[in-house]
Parts: C-alpha cells; structure tokens; sequence
C-alpha cells in the first residue's frame, strides 16, 4: 500500500508516522478473526494474526510510504506447532518422573534466549518499507545476557538496576537492527534512563507503603476487634477487607501506573538515541501521562464493553504512538531513500527463503 507524501519532505527536519487505519474498519477484520478463531478452535488465530499485522502495518505510515508485512498463516501456524508439541514433551516427561522437570526447566532457559532471538529475526525480515526488508542479526548468547540476565540483575536489585537492564534490552535490539543492509544503533545514557526511572520508582514505593499499611492495620484491628461483645473474627476481619478494598485497588493502579510511566520514559531515551546508518536521527516523544491515560481508559472501556471497543482501543494507541514517533533524515530524502532502496533489493530477496517460523516469541 502507498501513500503520496502531503508537501515534500524537507531534509533536516523531523517527519512524523502516522496512522491512517479507523476502528470501524479494524472492526470488519477483528470480528471475523474472533468468529473464525472460535469455530476453528484456536487453528485460524496464526492466519488472523497475519491479517492484523498487515492492517496496522499497511496503515503505519512515514515520508509518504506505509510498512508491509509479508508472514503467511502458514508460517505461524508451524511455529506454533513446534512450540506445542515441545510443551507436551517437557509436561510429559515431568509427569513420569518429576527428576526430569528439572532438566526440561534448564533446556527452556537454554533454548527461551535463541527463541527470542529468532523471533526478532523472523519479524524482521517479514517487515518491509519500501520494497527493502528489514533484518535482524543479533545472537542468542547477547539475548541471553539483555533479556535474561538483565531480568535477573533488575529483579535481585529490587528494580534499583532496572535501567541498566533496560539499557542492554535496547541495545540488544537497536544495534542488531538493520534496514536492507543499513544498520541501526542507540546509546541511551544511563543518568537519561535513570531521570525516567525516579517517578516510577516513588510511586512503586509508595504504593508498597500504602500496601503495608494496610495489611499492619488489618492484623492489627482484628486482634482488637475479635476481643468479644459478639462479633467473630471472620466476620471483623471481613469488614476490614472491604473497608480497605479500595486503596488496596489504588495500590494496584499506583504499580501498573509506575510501569506505563517507565515503559514510555526507556522508549523515548532508547528511541532519541537511536540513528540509522549513523546519521538520520529518529525521535520518541511521548507524554508519558497521555501514554497511561490512553493505556489504562483503552482496558477499561474494553472490559466494560465485554471486548467490543478493543479494535478501537487498539486503533487510537497505534494512532498516538505513531503521531510521536518521528525521524529525521540529514540529506535529501529521495536520494538516501533511492539509494537503500538500490542496495537493499538484492539483500531483501535473500530474504524471502530465510524467513523460517515464527515461534510467538
């Protein structure tokens, strides 16, 4: 799908994505990938995913041009296969002798890094923009270390080393990434990640505190409460639950609310930079309070409407990521674009015989 550009681009200046799909007509396609995922008992959700891919795909669109998105059902579904079949091996072999579930748990953390991996790969080089596919060419020992090890390194430091991990993550990803044979990179700086990382991280302790307290007072009020004058201990134990019922639910939004902040702040250090090819500049700049309000109102409003609002839900948090992601190129933008499109041809029919499956990591 193509789109003509509104005025011509102008080098040196950010041009931003857009999203040009709707939730009405992301509608036609949801409902009938639900319908047939149903009656098909779960077999059509790899063709389904293809179908929602290529919409937001073909609807994402930069200096003129929309991505395409060339998986096929096929591919997926022989992934997911695989990925199936592996799980009843590993649940069949914990079942006849529970010695072996601590073999399959160390072949999962083993294969899980090269899996990821292949998954980056796979979406990679099934992405294109402009006829020349995108590449992925990181290893599954650097996935294992910023995946892996940068999860355990954050969680053993209570979050305190979040933003390294977070760091590795992004680099892992940014410094692999290749458009045709062009690569991409980032360097976010760790006191950047860490001046995203101090909002999250009072709002995690204080919602930890809240937390607590609640549970202080709880044991508290019941062992002054169940003194006697006729009220059991359940009962007294009960009305304090409810009581707290509600903070207890803002504790919880306060933790979801610290990750959404966290999750945009990372996206717009790692993003702001990155480069591709070394010199065009790309650009993140979401408002991390409009990023969890839509977030947040996007899974309210799905639940209340028993999941009929979720391709609108999904539509308007493409539509906002897009408007704020942007890249600037240094030169003029035909020439650079005709040239990675005139040396980019060639690597992307390469391509199309190493795609392999998609594993759904």
């Amino acid at each position: 799908m193509e789109f003509q550009a509104k005025p011509p681009v102008e080098a040196g200046k950010f041009e931003r994505a857009s999203f040009t799909g709707n939730a009405s007509e992301y509608f036609g396609i949801w409902i009938v990938n639900i319908l047939l995922t149903i009656i098909t008992l779960g077999i059509y959700s790899a063709w389904a995913k293809v179908r929602r891919k290529r919409y937001f795909n073909g609807n994402t669109v930069i200096l003129g041009r929309a991505f395409e998105y060339h998986a096929t059902g096929k591919q997926i579904f022989i992934g997911r296969l695989i990925v199936f079949a592996f799980l009843i091996v590993v649940n069949l072999l914990s079942a006849i002798n529970p010695l072996f579930s601590i073999v399959t748990t160390v072949l999962i953390l083993l294969a899980l890094p090269w899996l990821i991996m292949r998954g980056l790969r796979f979406n990679a080089r099934v992405t294109s923009y402009r006829n020349v596919r995108f590449d992925f060419a990181g290893s599954a020992g650097g996935a294992f270390v910023a995946v892996i090890l940068g999860s355990i390194v954050a969680f053993v430091s209570l979050g305190i080393l979040a933003p390294l991990a977070s760091r590795w993550v992004w680099r892992y990803v940014f410094n692999n990434f290749r458009y045709g044979d062009r690569p991409f990179s980032t360097d976010p700086s760790l006191g950047s990640l860490y001046r995203v990382w101090i909002l999250p991280a009072l709002m995690f302790l204080f919602g930890a505190f809240v937390s607590t307290a609640i549970i202080i007072s709880i044991a508290v009020a019941s062992g002054t409460l169940t003194g006697g004058d006729g009220v059991s201990s359940e009962e007294t134990v009960g009305m304090l639950a409810f009581a707290a019922f509600p903070v207890v639910v803002l504790a919880f939004l306060l933790y979801g609310l610290a990750g959404l902040f966290y999750r945009a702040g990372v996206r717009n250090v790692a993003w702001s930079a990155a480069k591709l090819d070394d010199r065009h500049e790309l650009l993140s700049d979401l408002s991390r309070w409009r990023f969890a309000w839509i977030a947040i109102s996007n899974v309210v409003v799905t639940i209340f409407t028993l999941g009929l609002m979720r391709p609108w839900a999904a539509v308007r948090m493409a539509r906002y990521v897009n408007e704020h992601t942007a890249i600037r190129i240094h030169g003029d933008p035909g020439q650079i674009m005709s040239s990675i499109e005139a040396t980019g041809a060639a690597i992307s029919a390469e391509y199309m015989d190493m795609e392999g499956f998609d594993f759904g990591f």
